[in-house]
């Protein structure tokens, strides 16, 4: 079987605060624990507010609804939120469950005429970005919006898969019913960049705006992006993710004929069982995770709320196959060395990631040998897999999955790997297997992987003046 995709990052402990308004401060300093190992110089972090990023805003459309707190109290708890496919005839596929999002709704958030037109991956895009805009004290609208330099403000929201529905529904008019029934939006809501540009026309933010799209490292390619534009200088602001809306029949039999995914049908919430032994594939799931991310100079100009603090990342590839991954994990590890370097991280400050962990056969063991190679003492490190609980949610998984970081690293309580019954003897990490533990989290990493080798990892630390 082949495996859907790629590694993971790892590390060691410290501390955990709340979001918070304060002075700009002129220079910071961090203290950085270094490792025994001696005479190394320790790396610095960035300390110039106008290129450290922070994290002052979060929003997303899940399987467990559209509000972050409940979003991450249900993944503490360890639900599962897969579950039989119902929103089409899926009785003839072999795989016939998912994360599939129900009882959806984008009132307040796009008017009636639109959101009867946009394709889903759009509208999850809409509703996840205004919502993130809203938490950072930024409401469309509102005055503290009206004060925001739009031309320096921007989106970059991508999409692994882009407007499926809208796509296939297209195909199907043309074939059943000629080209005169096409409708005139295929085109537009079926790209990958218009969810992003939708959003954009919606707020009125005017800086860079685009979408990046690299399979399921979208999300995490989208966050490095952003924020180099704030780094730059280029950007005050960025509204920064994924969106993915692909459970629909050409969806999941695409994936069906890759042989990706599980067919545990007879018990659906225990089929996304990362590093278990009896693992069959992975499982799909749908939704959109975006961060606002802003210069620490522009959040603190105007009292923003400042939940976290971007360190940094880093992308590349691993150049060896189209869907499996590197069994040496050497792209991936390469990434997550990357990653620390750009962050002014030691590995031995990093005490927990979210690994991509997918429940692929292969994609499993893979990231865990590129962890071992980058972090040599597994003591006090949490790793975890939110897939195990709201299935793998394609472009938009990292966007998700960062969420999930920056609400261990505020909550003080890392969420569980569900369904461990059958563990792999290589897994030496504590995977948090099967319920909660406090945790307070000094660096985290979140790791995503995509189809095509595309390796991300991205940095987040409480936000520390």
């Amino acid at each position: 079987m082949q495996s859907l995709l790629l590694p993971t990052a790892a590390a060691p402990t410290a501390a955990a605060p709340r979001s918070s308004r304060r002075g700009l401060p002129g220079r910071v300093s961090v203290s950085v624990r270094t490792s025994a190992a001696a005479g190394a110089a320790a790396p610095r972090r960035e300390t110039d507010p106008r290129k450290r990023v922070v994290i002052t805003g979060m929003g997303l459309v899940s399987v467990f609804g559209n509000d972050v707190d409940a979003f991450y109290d249900r993944l503490l708890a360890g639900e599962s939120g897969v579950g039989p496919i119902d929103r089409f005839d899926a009785s003839t596929f072999p795989t016939r469950f998912a994360g599939q999002i129900r009882g959806f709704s984008s009132e307040g958030y796009i008017d009636g005429k639109n959101d009867r037109r946009l394709d889903d991956c759009i509208r999850y895009c809409i509703v996840s970005g205004k919502k993130a805009l809203e938490s950072a004290d930024l409401a469309h609208g509102s005055s503290s919006m009206d004060k925001i330099d739009t031309t320096r403000a921007g989106v970059l929201v991508g999409t692994g898969m882009g407007g499926l529905t809208v796509f296939s529904d297209s195909v199907q008019n043309l074939i059943e019913k000629g080209h005169r029934k096409i409708t005139p939006f295929f085109i537009p809501y079926s790209i990958t960049n218009m969810a992003s540009a939708l959003l954009a026309m919606d707020i009125g933010f005017m800086g860079p705006n685009y979408s990046i799209s690299t399979a399921c490292a979208t999300s995490n390619y989208c966050f490095y992006a952003a924020a180099n534009h704030i780094r730059r200088g280029e950007a005050d602001v960025m509204i920064a993710g994924g969106t993915e809306a692909a459970i629909i029949p050409i969806g999941v039999g695409g994936f069906v004929a890759c042989r990706a995914l599980s067919q545990r049908n007879d018990d659906p919430k225990t089929a996304s069982r990362p590093w278990d032994q009896d693992r069959d594939g992975f499982v799909m799931g749908e939704g959109a995770g975006v961060l606002v991310m802003e210069s620490l100079e522009h959040a603190m100009k105007r009292d923003a709320p400042i939940i976290a603090e971007y360190l940094g990342g880093a992308v590349n590839c691993d150049a060896y196959h189209m869907t499996d991954p590197r069994s040496d994990g050497l792209g991936v590890s390469s990434c997550i060395k990357q990653s620390l370097e750009d962050a002014g991280v030691a590995p031995e400050e990093v005490n927990y990631i979210n690994a991509h962990a997918t429940s692929t056969l292969a994609g499993d063991l893979a990231e865990l040998n590129a962890i071992k190679k980058v972090f040599k003492d597994p003591s006090g490190m949490k790793i975890n897999a939110t897939k195990s609980m709201i299935g793998h949610c394609l472009g938009a998984a990292g966007g998700m999955e960062a969420i999930a970081t920056v609400k261990a690293i505020t909550t003080g309580w890392v969420h569980p790997s569900i369904n461990q019954f059958n563990p792999e003897p290589a897994v030496e990490f504590d995977t948090v297997a099967n319920a909660k533990k406090q945790h307070e989290v000094n660096v985290g990493i979140s790791n995503s992987f995509g189809f095509g080798g595309h390796n991300s990892v991205v940095v987040f630390a409480p936000f520390k003046p």
